[in-house]
């Protein structure tokens, strides 16, 4: 198989090429739209508070935990789309195994909403049980999203056939990293959450997605750059 780049995508060139960028296609289309009705359940949890008059600015930092709930899944959202762009430029065409751990990718973001609801209400209503359990919760699906992306890069550095010709082999051998990162990360924040302080589980919630803001094009690229850099001076 002969790939060319055009543009942002990796394009087959050979018989089959327009099929395979219609599959392409289809997964990035469906993917895309996920993304998006998930980041726009997550503003819907803002309410505009209910105060009477002159308390309005009371009322709404009264409500920092949405906020701060609010802030934080949408980071590891963006970060979430950002990895899955800068994954999907490197793959030219897809099997049954990329679509069932993009599949496992999307079900684990598509849970933040959900868990964003229930942190932001149990640090407004102030129960520190609440708060131990549902960061505990935010947690476990943070461990389940980093075992999509775990599966995904793994499944990538054994399927060379799926990449773009270019993609150096060891480059998702590296980018599965990404995905123990996060799966100690989370795993690590949701027992502080639980065990330790909910505060804690936050910073590290917070924390996190800076993380993978860095590296959205890749820990390969991360490093590539980083090592770079001396040159340069």
């Amino acid at each position: 198989m002969r790939a060319e780049r055009e543009g942002d995508e990796a394009v087959d060139v050979d018989g089959d090429g327009a099929e395979l960028r219609s599959e392409i296609g289809r997964l990035l289309t469906f993917s895309d739209a996920v993304f998006a009705i998930i980041i726009t359940l997550l503003v819907l949890d803002l309410r505009a508070p209910e105060a009477p008059p002159g308390r309005m600015s009371r009322a709404l930092l009264d409500q920092w935990p949405a906020y701060l709930a609010y802030v934080t899944s949408y980071l590891v959202v963006a970060v979430s789309w950002l990895s899955h762009k800068g994954t999907f430029r490197r793959v030219v065409r897809a099997d049954p195994g990329l679509h069932g751990w993009n599949l496992t990718v999307l079900f684990g973001t598509a849970l933040l909403p959900f868990v964003t609801s229930i942190v932001s209400r149990a640090l407004q209503h102030g129960d520190r049980a609440d708060e131990r359990v549902t960061t505990g919760l935010y947690g476990l699906v943070g461990v389940l999203l980093s075992i999509g992306w775990l599966g995904l890069y793994h499944h990538l550095s054994r399927s060379r056939a799926l990449l773009h010709p270019r993609v150096p082999p060891r480059v998702f051998a590296v980018e599965r990293g990404r995905g123990l990162v996060g799966l100690v990360g989370f795993g690590a924040a949701g027992l502080a959450g639980v065990l330790v302080d909910p505060v804690v589980a936050l910073a590290i919630f917070l924390v996190l997605p800076v993380f993978y803001a860095l590296s959205s094009n890749g820990l390969f690229d991360l490093q590539r750059r980083l090592r770079r850099q001396p040159a340069r001076r």
